[in-house]
């Protein structure tokens, strides 16, 4: 469980990142809970709070008592309305894993502080990079200075080898030995890299970009379709039970409408 806090988180810096924008917040309260894959929801300080972005938490810094996001629009004040963390992180392990991080254009955002803590117990990580082109590519210096085992994907061929994203999927989880991978991307690059994963041996967990307009369960319109342990299919809220899911228990062929088998609304 996140176990969530709201607070008024003072805007410490805002930087342009391509269209969008990276938010350095001061939220000493909600930084020490954070892992890796948790979200966060904020909305305009002084406003109702009901119109509010939900985003994937990029990193925190406990000691310094702060929460970076990249949103699409940069607030216009000095605060904002935060409720964080929120959702189901990464699993990582206590003993050493070999793991692949995959991660689609910005989506890769919250991958290299994943990368971090495999690595502070003692694992090892590689990373596959892809977007549709060089320029939509994220993390890629990140990734560099944590290993040098990163392997950088384009669509177009402009920048690595050319292609889409889950097609070394395979070939590098082989290159390191991983036995997990974790994977940031819309739904259509998840059920390519969850489907390669499997092929290749490993686990894969992926964490699903879809639209949250609440981000804390209430309005279930980020629903997907998952398989629970007992072999049933039920409607999984990406913003509480997700983002994060084991992405052999998602039917990602049946999203965006009620798979057969489905129990519940």
């Amino acid at each position: 469980m996140a176990h969530p806090v709201r607070s008024r988180a003072e805007v410490l810096s805002t930087t342009p990142e391509g269209a969008r924008h990276r938010l350095v917040l001061r939220a000493a309260e909600a930084a020490p809970r954070v892992r890796p894959g948790h979200l966060a929801s904020l909305a305009a300080d002084g406003g109702d709070g009901v119109l509010r972005e939900c985003v994937p938490i990029v990193r925190a810094d406990a000691a310094a008592g702060t929460v970076e996001l990249v949103v699409d629009r940069a607030p216009t004040g000095g605060a904002v309305d935060l409720i964080a963390p929120l959702g189901t992180p990464f699993p990582v392990p206590e003993e050493a894993v070999v793991a692949l991080l995959v991660g689609h254009a910005g989506h890769a955002a919250p991958l290299p502080a994943l990368a971090e803590e495999i690595r502070a117990r003692g694992g090892q990580v590689g990373f596959l990079l892809g977007a549709p082109t060089a320029a939509a590519l994220h993390g890629v210096e990140q990734a560099r200075a944590l290993t040098q085992d990163v392997l950088v994907v384009t669509e177009d061929g402009s920048a690595g080898l050319p292609g889409p994203l889950a097609d070394p999927v395979p070939q590098a989880v082989r290159a390191i030995g991983a036995t997990v991978v974790h994977a940031a991307g819309p739904p259509a690059v998840l059920a390519a890299v969850a489907g390669a994963a499997a092929e290749a041996g490993a686990r894969c967990w992926t964490m699903a970009d879809t639209p949250m307009p609440c981000g804390t369960g209430l309005c279930a319109a980020c629903v997907l379709p998952v398989d629970g342990a007992d072999g049933v299919t039920r409607f999984a809220r990406a913003c509480t039970e997700g983002p994060v899911f084991d992405g052999a228990r998602v039917r990602w062929a049946d999203l965006g409408g009620v798979p057969d088998g489905l129990v519940g609304g």
